[in-house]
């Protein structure tokens, strides 16, 4: 499976009406599917949205964007098409909202199998210290020879889990600290932004974020 990482730029407040257009759109008759739509939390214009689409192949993604601009309210696209690495194992959309964190980095191939082990090895503990979930780790697969785009996300309850994660407390949180702090030490870049689940089945969120 091949999944697409979308940032759509919407026309000014028109954010929540095109998220809404996005889940009607008849994604299975082109044999695609609709992961997920997160509207900005914090580091994201306000109607800048982040999509994930899945489809069979990299070929077929190509109409992940002709069925996106032909949205009411779309200004522009930006598209990456990625493969899945230790998660997501299949393409079931996160349903529960949370503070989602969109985690990207850039690094030299050479570095990339310590990168996953580092990740395999921290996240049971990440998950447990703070209730929080790995949704999806994925490599983008346009990247030119000897480089990784990595896109890294993670789900907190909320927003006050994402400050609490960042101070470890006790040696087991310290330890699991040093593994995701040491993936930093391996890329030429990293940046994050934080999200809110647009698609979540228990509740909305209505907060003014930005």
């Amino acid at each position: 499976m091949v999944y697409v990482h979308h940032s759509i730029n919407c026309a000014p407040r028109t954010f929540a009406t095109v998220a809404d257009d996005f889940g009607h759109l008849d994604w299975a008759r082109w044999g695609g599917a609709l992961f997920g739509v997160w509207r900005s939390q914090i580091g994201c214009p306000r109607d800048e949205l982040n999509v994930i689409t899945v489809w069979p192949s990299a070929r077929d993604a190509d109409l992940a964007e002709e069925l996106l601009r032909g949205v009411a309210h779309v200004r522009q696209i930006r598209s990456r098409p990625m493969r899945a690495t230790l998660r997501p194992e299949a393409p079931k959309p996160p349903l529960r909202q949370g503070n989602y964190a969109f985690r990207w980095f850039e690094l030299p191939d050479e570095h990339w199998a310590e990168f996953l082990s580092l990740c395999a090895e921290a996240w049971p503990g990440f998950e447990a210290a703070y209730d929080s979930q790995v949704i999806g780790l994925w490599r983008c697969i346009d990247d030119p020879p000897g480089r990784a785009s990595v896109l890294l996300m993670t789900r907190r309850p909320d927003l006050a889990m994402w400050e609490r994660s960042k101070i470890p407390a006790g040696e087991a949180e310290r330890e699991v600290r040093r593994q995701l702090s040491h993936r930093y030490d391996l890329c030429d870049a990293t940046w994050v932004y934080t999200t809110t689940l647009l698609t979540a089945e228990d509740r909305v969120d209505s907060v003014r974020w930005t």
